[in-house]
C-alpha cells in the first residue's frame, strides 16, 4: 500500500554500493525502517536529505508484516543543521533524536511525541537560538508524554503552593523527589536516601517556568549556564531511573550512555 506521512529521520546506515537504509519515526505509523535503493548516488534526488534530524515528508510503500519498508519519494521540511553547524546545536539535536530513537519500538504510533519532537526540531532551525535550554525544555516534555510527569506546581508530601514558597526558602533547601517525582519544600520529605536533589530557589524557578514556557521564549531567557547544567543532569537522571521503571526493557546505564554524549 501506497502511503503518506511526516517524518523525522532517526539513524542512517550504508547498504550495499549506493543504497541506504534509515530509521525514521513517522507522525503515521511510529518508528520503522525503511530503504532508500540508490540513495547514495549523488544524482538521485533524495541524495543528502536523509541525514539524520530532517523533517520530511515521505511516500511509502508499506506492508505491516514487513520489517524493512521501501521509501518512493520524500521531500525536506526542516534541515537543523542549514543554519549553522555549531556544537551547542548539534549537541541538543543528536540528544532529542537518539532518546526518541531509544525510547521507542517498531510501529509504536505517539502522535504527541511526533508533534513535540517536530516542534523541537523547527526550533533548532533556527539562526539563534538558547539550544541547550530547548533541550531541556524538550526533556521535561518528554518525560511527560511517557507518563512520568513532575508534580512542580504543589509540594508532593505536603501539598503547599511551591510559587508561594519560593521566596521564603533558603538556599539548597528545596527538593526535588526522584520517585514519586517534583518538587518538595524543607522539611516535608522523609529524612536519608538518594531519592531527593537539592535545588536553589533560582533553579527551581526555572524548571517551573521551562514547564508551561512556550518555545519561541527561550532565546529570550537569562537562565545562568549554572542553573542549565544541572537541571539537565537532573532530568537526565530522572529520566533514566523512570524509563527503567516503566517496563520498556532498558538498561538504565545505556540510557546513561545516550543522555551523557
Amino acid at each position: 500500500m501506497i502511503v503518506k506521512t511526516r517524518a523525522v529521520v532517526l539513524r542512517e546506515t550504508k547498504y550495499r554500493d549506493q543504497s541506504k537504509l534509515c530509521t525514521l519515526f513517522t507522525r503515521e505509523f511510529g518508528k520503522l525502517t525503511v530503504i532508500l535503493k540508490g540513495g547514495r548516488n549523488p544524482k538521485s534526488r533524495l541524495c543528502g536529505i536523509f541525514t539524520a534530524g530532517n523533517l520530511l515528508d515521505c511516500v511509502i510503500y508499506r506492508k505491516s508484516e514487513r520489517e524493512v519498508q521501501l521509501l518512493s519519494d520524500a521531500s525536506l521540511l526542516a534541515c537543523p543543521m542549514l543554519p549553522g553547524a555549531d556544537m551547542e546545536r548539534f549537541g541538543a539535536l543528536y540528544r532529542i533524536i537518539d532518546m526518541v530513537n531509544q525510547s521507542t519500538e517498531r510501529d509504536e504510533k505517539n502522535l504527541q511525541l511526533f508533534a513535540l519532537l517536530e516542534t523541537a526540531l523547527r526550533e533548532l532551525c533556527r539562526e539563534r537560538g538558547n539550544f541547550p535550554l530547548l533541550y531541556l525544555w524538550f526533556l521535561l516534555r518528554f518525560i511527560s508524554i511517557l507518563g512520568f510527569e513532575p508534580e512542580l506546581r504543589r509540594c508532593v508530601f505536603s501539598g503547599r503552593d511551591i510559587r508561594e514558597a519560593l521566596q521564603k526558602v533558603p538556599a539548597g533547601e528545596l527538593l526535588f523527589i526522584m520517585n514519586p517525582g517534583g518538587l518538595a519544600l524543607p522539611g516535608s520529605a522523609p529524612a536519608g536516601g538518594s531519592n531527593a536533589r537539592r535545588l536553589t530557589p533560582e533553579t527551581a524557578a526555572l524548571l517551573i517556568s521551562l514547564s508551561t514556557m512556550a518555545p519561541s521564549a527561550l532565546g529570550e531567557s537569562t537562565a545562568s549556564p549554572t542553573d542549565t547544567e544541572l537541571l539537565s543532569a537532573l532530568l537526565q537522571d530522572y529520566c533514566s531511573l523512570h524509563l527503567e521503571q516503566g517496563g520498556r526493557g532498558r538498561n538504565r546505564s545505556i540510557v546513561n550512555q545516550i543522555l551523557m554524549k
